[in-house]
This record gives structure tokens, C-alpha cells and sequence, in this order.
């Protein structure tokens, strides 16, 4: 457990004492995106639990979004369940969360975000999230993100064919 990066090591200590039955795992190369998450895992993009990471107007908040891979966060839809948000560059995932863009976990943060988990992930049996570090990931059940962190299942995806290319 010494050889893995901090982050990861706080990842497994929380999937642990909350009894999850899969501790991470390092990857070969980088999963800073979901296609490359799934490429190297052999799974579909949608089966990727991507962490996206706001910043909420009025009180400086990180909004943490867990969407599936393969959808893109609506921001309206996340602005009507938490209010205004602002991007978040990488100093302040980095401050807020303790992981860096590319290796945000879904929990283990040094400050706890406010957490919405979108419903499209619920397709799948299971699902994969980064672990701390741009090469860790840990399988989950959809429904595991509930017990891990607590969030509200809601729509906060754009509809495929909204998208403009």
C-alpha cells in the first residue's frame, strides 16, 4: 500500500471502511478521460463514472457531478440543483479535493462537495471511477455511489441529440 500515490492510498482506506469489496488499481498508462479509462479497461466509455468538479458562486462550494463517460454534463441542470456554478480550474480542484484533474475520486476529498450522481449511470452493472490518480480506478456498482457518498440520484446530462459538434 506504501508504493501507491497518496491519493490512491486515501481512496482505498475510504473503500475499505466502508466494506467496498474492490480496492483500486493501477493502470499501465494515464485514464485522464473517460476513452482513455475505457481503452485500457476493455469496457464502454458510458461505464466510466467521470468526476467533474464546479465551483458554486455564492459560497465558493466544489460541485462534484458523477456522470456517465459517454454524456455531457448539462450545466442548467446542475445550476437548478445547486444554483450558479463557474468553472473550476486546477488549483482549486486540486485545493477543494486533494486529486488533481484526471484522478478526481468520487470520495476521499479533503473537503466534501456538494455531490450530484446523474441517473444515466444506472444502465450499467458496473462502472468504473478514477482513484486518486490519473492511473487509478476502482470497479462499482452504480448504486454504490449512493452508500459511498451519500448524493442524490438525478437528470443532470444533456440528451445525446442536444449535442452540437
Amino acid at each position: 500500500m506504501q508504493a501507491l500515490p497518496e491519493g490512491v492510498r486515501r481512496v482505498a482506506a475510504a473503500l475499505a471502511a466502508a466494506g467496498h469489496p474492490h480496492a483500486p488499481r493501477l493502470l499501465d498508462g494515464a485514464a485522464r478521460t473517460a476513452q482513455q479509462a475505457a481503452d485500457a479497461l476493455g469496457v464502454a466509455v458510458g461505464q466510466i463514472a467521470k468526476s467533474i468538479i464546479f465551483r458554486r458562486e455564492r459560497d465558493g462550494a466544489a460541485v462534484l457531478v458523477i456522470a456517465s463517460g459517454d454524456r455531457r454534463v448539462d450545466e442548467a441542470k446542475v445550476v437548478a440543483r445547486v444554483g450558479a456554478i463557474g468553472r473550476a480550474d486546477a488549483a482549486f480542484v486540486k485545493q477543494a479535493t486533494g486529486f488533481s484533474i484526471g484522478g478526481v475520486a468520487p470520495l476521499a476529498h479533503h473537503h466534501a462537495p456538494v455531490t450530484l450522481i446523474d441517473a444515466d449511470l444506472f444502465r450499467f452493472d458496473v462502472v468504473w471511477a478514477a482513484a486518486g490518480h490519473p492511473h487509478g480506478v476502482f470497479a462499482l456498482q452504480p448504486q454504490d455511489l449512493v452508500h459511498l457518498t451519500g448524493a442524490p440520484v438525478v437528470d443532470v446530462v444533456q440528451e445525446p441529440h442536444d449535442w452540437y459538434y
